[in-house]
């Protein structure tokens, strides 16, 4: 038995006679996909790529319990077409999420985990109220995602400023981000002018929408491709855990992503990779350091 014991002694500490510290627990994310979703490759790999254990899960298997949101610290919902848009982007999903899962969504988020919306995923969380959630009140829409200004889909690169005042945790320490945008209602409208001011005044703007030659926010097409209110991009809520953005992170990870690779390469300024993978670093890394 003093044998085993001085055994288990030895292997609890490293060369220098320490204690070794217990492994860290790995981040678990939780992307939900189906009817018409499809970033789930493109979304997994982006929270892998920053550490993250990642479970790709269909939404029936969640509400059925199959799998539960409390086995998760990051939850992602992802781009694509909902059940095909219909009755407008994200407003089904959101629906059958708020029917069948909003105390367990609610307590997810109660608990300080972190929610990411992308695309499709920030026009379902703005419907859920999730997104900007003023005074706490969730499960109330503030905030919309409308058509277009110019009346069509568009997919194009754009570029958008960080700001540095807001507490969402995704967009610490980014400044310029080049991004694809690739949808027909991306338009960020407030419910009215009061939830636009406090949106400013509470620092709850993430990203905005830049011209890229003078880096100042825009309302010029096609720097700003939709026409959003005060060239909004991404807003967080107040806690700066829950965060919604239109255009695509997980689309540039790699710096073979971006159109003007070849041009960059040349003349130095090619990334060693894709900008977009910072917004999940940062939530993998907050969440290593706060949730677990």
């Amino acid at each position: 038995m003093a044998h085993t014991k001085s055994v288990k002694a030895k292997a609890a500490t490293n060369a220098t006679g320490r204690k070794r510290k217990p492994a860290r627990q790995a981040i678990q994310a939780l992307v939900i996909t189906g009817f018409g979703l499809n970033c789930e490759r493109e979304t997994t790999c982006a929270l892998n790529s920053a550490g993250a254990v990642t479970a790709t899960v269909h939404l029936n298997d969640i509400l059925d319990g199959q799998r539960s949101l409390r086995e998760f610290h990051i939850l992602a919902f992802i781009g694509g077409f909902s059940f095909g848009d219909h009755i407008g982007a994200g407003t089904v999903f959101a629906n059958r999420i708020r029917c069948r899962l909003r105390q367990e969504l609610e307590q997810f988020v109660e608990a300080g985990r972190l929610v990411i919306g992308i695309c499709n995923g920030f026009q379902t969380i703005t419907r859920l109220g999730l997104v900007p959630a003023l005074d706490g009140r969730r499960f109330t829409q503030q905030v919309a995602l409308a058509q277009n200004s110019q009346g069509m889909f568009r997919n194009a690169w754009i570029t958008l400023r960080g700001e540095p005042k807001c507490p969402c945790v995704f967009t610490q320490g980014i400044d310029r981000l080049p991004l694809p945008i690739r949808h027909g209602e991306g338009r960020f409208v407030p419910a009215d002018d009061a939830t636009l001011q406090r949106l400013e005044t509470e620092n709850l703007v993430a990203l905005r929408y830049i011209h890229p030659d003078s880096g100042e926010p825009t309302m010029e097409f096609p720097h700003n491709p939709n026409g959003s209110v005060n060239a909004i991009a991404g807003i967080c809520d107040p806690t700066g855990r829950v965060f919604g953005l239109m255009p695509h992170p997980e689309a540039y990870l790699s710096p073979f992503n971006h159109p003007q690779w070849p041009r960059q390469k040349i003349d130095g300024t090619l990334p060693e990779k894709g900008l977009g993978g910072k917004i999940f670093e940062n939530a993998v890394q907050f969440a290593a350091a706060n949730l677990v």
